[in-house]
């Protein structure tokens, strides 16, 4: 009998984690793409439904000091004038606590700031929470990956 329960248990065990990744995990990682999409195609409208409400912490990858508390708006993504085509790369995520999974992955391609390309290579780190049922970035940390170091400061980085 004991046998039949253990036996029992690694099957259903195995069953929920059989890929490695929970259900919270699966959804963050198709939020996090459907994010990364939304601002690639600069449909800011969607983005910022993908951000907390109540705001989101950031460290930018331009050694910039980190950012304070930003409720980020359709319009204030437009004004910031970023655009490109960014791609995300070997995204991994990682449930700690019941409404919190971690994510990390590269992001790399070309960036257009202001009307000036340039290549960008960083590694992100995020925290999605659930907000309302839905899972959205509550933090997001970029770090240069070295290759000659990343520097493209946002213009809003200067303002007073």
């Amino acid at each position: 009998m004991k046998n039949i329960y253990f036996v029992c248990m690694m099957l259903v065990t195995g069953l929920v984690f059989a890929d490695g990744h929970t259900s919270s995990e699966k959804e963050v990682l198709k939020a996090l793409s459907e994010y990364f999409d939304a601002r690639n195609d600069q449909d800011w409208s969607k983005a910022v439904k993908y951000e907390s409400k109540s705001g989101t912490y950031n460290t930018n990858s331009d050694g910039s000091f980190h950012k304070p508390l930003t409720k980020q708006t359709a319009a204030s993504w437009a004004a910031s004038n970023q655009g490109g085509s960014l791609n995300i790369y070997y995204p991994e995520a990682m449930q700690i606590a019941d409404e919190v999974v971690f994510v990390r992955f590269y992001y790399e391609g070309m960036t257009e700031v202001s009307g000036e390309t340039s290549p960008y290579r960083t590694r992100v780190t995020m925290n999605w929470v659930k907000e309302n049922g839905k899972w959205v970035s509550k933090t997001q940390h970029y770090s240069p990956a070295a290759y000659g170091g990343v520097h493209v400061p946002q213009a809003s980085d200067f303002d007073e």
